[in-house]
């Protein structure tokens, strides 16, 4: 077993003694080594006083002026947003909490950066991890996967590896892996380690294969260390079959289908060949549920968009569980 996702910058981040991510100088010098805040040439004095400033105390304060003295509207847009996060990572004890936070504020930030924040806090779940299975479907919580049936198997491959290769005619057409797109396997999977930072592995999510119950597996991992809860997830009927208590969509598609289910509606053709997992999750302690759900399972479902893209969005699972606490405190 072997190091994996160095590219989340979790080597740059100390640990507290329950586990969780602290932040350090080191790992906010990697976003000012970002094209994004490298400032170029042209640049004005500001913005090259201002990245000066930081590279020698990345934590330091920064005013508002500071930033709108840059003379560059985009320069300016891309500071306001790294610096909103840095102050945000600060004001919390560990990477974890401001994630939460985040989330469950609603706080505006780019995409990117949750994406970010949930890649190196899963390296730090999943750490001496030596399943590949496990942590490819990991992978789906960040990364946007397209999807297509490629010999009677539902294969997940990374939106943007394999996105230069989509436009081969003879690939689209067909519905073929790309070219430099391995399916996991148990033959490659020892593979993975030295190639996880390039994302270049697809994974089989057809019912009964491997990838259903990692992804299943990933999910228990991500709510225990984020909520302190435990939880067992396991494959489901599709909806239709079974009457909803209370259900978690993993992306904006499979909410819209959990609406429909929910309001009684019948689901199309479309709607269910755009269903990818169904999962009923159960949770260990009772007690950490709203009591009228005590002995009632939650159903997970996670959907595929009209563009056969599934956008994975992990946070759902921290804001739509019926967990007494975060009931709570919504």
């Amino acid at each position: 077993m072997s190091d994996f996702w160095l590219s989340s910058g979790h080597h740059l981040l100390d640990r507290n003694a329950g586990g969780q991510l602290t932040l350090t100088d080191e790992f906010f010098k990697a976003y000012l080594a970002r094209p994004e805040l490298a400032p170029p040439p042209e640049a004005c004095a500001a913005e090259r006083k201002l990245y000066g400033r930081l590279l020698d105390a990345p934590l330091h304060p920064v005013s508002d002026g500071e930033i709108a003295g840059i003379a560059d509207a985009d320069a300016r847009e891309n500071w306001l947003h790294m610096i909103a996060l840095r102050d945000h990572l600060i004001a919390h004890a560990t990477i974890e909490a401001a994630y939460v936070a985040l989330v469950r504020e609603a706080k505006p930030m780019p995409p990117l950066f949750l994406d970010q924040l949930v890649h190196v806090i899963l390296r730090n779940v999943l750490d001496g991890a030596g399943d590949a299975y496990l942590l490819r479907a990991a992978e789906m919580f960040f990364r946007p996967q397209r999807l297509a049936v490629h010999e009677g198997s539902l294969i997940a491959a990374d939106a943007e590896h394999v996105g230069a290769a989509a436009a081969s005619p003879l690939v689209a057409m067909l519905g073929l892996p790309p070219p430099g797109v391995d399916v996991l396997n148990d033959e490659n999977a020892a593979s993975y380690w030295k190639r996880s930072d390039r994302f270049d592995m697809a994974l089989d999510l057809s019912a009964g294969r491997r990838g259903l119950a990692a992804l299943g597996e990933a999910i228990e991992r991500w709510v225990q260390h984020m909520l302190a809860v435990e939880v067992a997830v396991e494959p489901a009927f599709a909806p239709g079959d079974i009457v909803l208590s209370w259900y978690v969509g993993l992306d904006a598609e499979a909410t819209r289908i959990g609406d429909a289910v929910w309001n009684g509606s019948a689901l199309g053709a479309d709607e269910r060949a755009r269903i990818v997992a169904f999962y009923r999750l159960t949770f260990a302690d009772p007690r950490a549920v709203l009591a009228q759900l005590a002995n009632e399972p939650v159903y997970l479902i996670l959907a595929t968009a009209a563009d056969g893209v599934l956008r994975m969005k992990p946070q759902n699972l921290l804001t739509g569980l019926p967990i007494r606490e975060l009931v709570g405190s919504a």
